[in-house]
């Protein structure tokens, strides 16, 4: 039952007392007592009903002059209840101390440690991160991405990235990395009975096609008569191999102007317009292909499937990742105390200029809010949030009417 009621019910039971009392039963000394006690209690419960009544609204309706003192010092009552928020309850220096005070780090570990802890949070952990994957539309994203990447090329220099990739091609010696590497696999096609054999019919070819007279055509003629395809294949051979066991040589003058010119034409590259502008529309046609998108939607997709793969791991090991990610965490950011402490300070310091760039606007919220309210809707907030208990006054006034009447008629 709301206290309203029983208020209700206690000024009723003391006026039927008093009504009672006075006519209906014999006059005794314990009547008498009885109406004294009843008359007090419909006195003090008329007059704490007034009391309460006049704080909401007027009594009955009617105005009479110092009640509805809530709508009459509305605005006091706002000012005062915005003062108290930012002077007392919510003031800046109280906030910041709260702060100063607080752990954000700890509580945020200890929080974390009681969560992975659980398995069941682990499992959800892991469902909804396979649930965020699978639902990835990877070809929307893979034609961002695409758009994105013929875009920037379209953008791109590529002038200062060759000169620079030449200079360090240069500088690191990747010429003469470039040409023994070269060399070495020269070296063994070379060294094949295969390749032999060839170089001895392609050269004893040439030489039968060759149409010289005089001395030199009859040396020429002699010479080929005594060579065969196979001497000829092993003499340009041998001759190959020595020639690129010279330029394997570092000391090796020969290897030495190779490399040089090879040197001054990479870094001549850049500085070659024409050579840069087919670098760059070669490269803009890549970018912008079909064949470069479906490229990326392939990478993606294969990249999506490794995921889920290892989500599907870590759901029939119970989400042991997550413990062993955490553990790593923890191991790591406590060595890191220092810079734990400067990310607290610092979050810290945000926090509380944050409030006091903005503490005027917990009041100007509260001001907002309450003015938005007409007078109906404010009493009847107030009544529901303190009513009930100011009902009990008027119970108490009853009461204690009653229990002095009682007391002053022994007088």
């Amino acid at each position: 039952m709301k206290s309203r009621y029983i208020a209700g019910i206690s000024l009723a039971v003391m006026g039927a007392g008093f009504i009672t009392t006075r006519w209906w039963l014999p006059d005794n000394a314990w009547t008498h007592l009885l109406e004294s006690g009843f008359e007090a209690g419909l006195v003090g419960g008329i007059a704490d009903w007034f009391a309460v009544t006049a704080l909401f609204r007027h009594p009955m309706g009617i105005p009479i002059p110092h009640t509805s003192l809530l709508l009459k010092n509305r605005a006091k009552i706002v000012n005062s209840l915005i003062s108290a928020m930012e002077n007392e309850l919510l003031n800046k220096d109280s906030i910041t101390r709260k702060l100063s005070g607080f752990k954000l780090f700890a509580g945020a570990a200890s929080a974390a440690t009681k969560l992975i802890g659980k398995r069941r949070f682990r499992m959800a952990a892991v469902d909804f991160a396979q649930s965020a994957v699978e639902r990835l539309p990877l070809e929307r994203i893979s034609s961002v991405l695409h758009s994105f990447l013929a875009d920037y090329v379209k953008k791109q220099d590529f002038t200062p990235i060759v000169r620079k990739l030449a200079d360090r091609f240069v500088h690191e010696r990747w010429d003469e990395r470039a040409l023994d590497y070269g060399l070495e696999h020269v070296g063994h096609w070379i060294r094949k009975r295969e390749t032999e054999e060839m170089l001895g019919k392609l050269a004893f070819k040439k030489l039968e096609e060759l149409k010289v007279g005089g001395f030199m055509g009859f040396a020429l003629q002699a010479f080929v008569g005594f060579m065969n395809e196979e001497k000829l294949g092993g003499l340009i051979q041998n001759m190959l191999l020595s020639t690129m066991q010279e330029l394997s040589y570092p000391g090796s003058p020969h290897r030495q102007k190779l490399l040089l010119e090879v040197r001054a034409q990479a870094e001549k590259l850049a500085d070659n317009e024409e050579l840069m502008l087919k670098l760059k529309q070669l490269i803009e046609q890549g970018a912008d292909s079909v064949e470069t998108e479906r490229f990326i939607h392939l990478r993606l997709e294969e990249l999506r499937q490794l995921v889920l793969d290892k989500l599907e791991e870590q759901h029939r090991s119970g989400g042991r990742a997550i413990v062993q990610g955490y553990r790593f965490a923890t191991d790591y950011l406590n060595g890191k105390q220092e810079m734990l402490a400067n990310w607290e300070n610092g979050i810290r310091g945000y926090l509380v200029r944050l409030i006091e760039n903005n503490h005027y606007r917990i009041g100007a919220l509260v001001r907002d809010n309450l003015e938005r309210m007409d007078d109906k809707a404010l009493v009847s907030m107030l009544e529901e949030k303190v009513g009930n208990d100011l009902q009990w006054i008027r119970v108490n006034g009853a009461l204690c009417g009653f229990v002095v009447g009682v007391i002053l008629s022994f007088f």
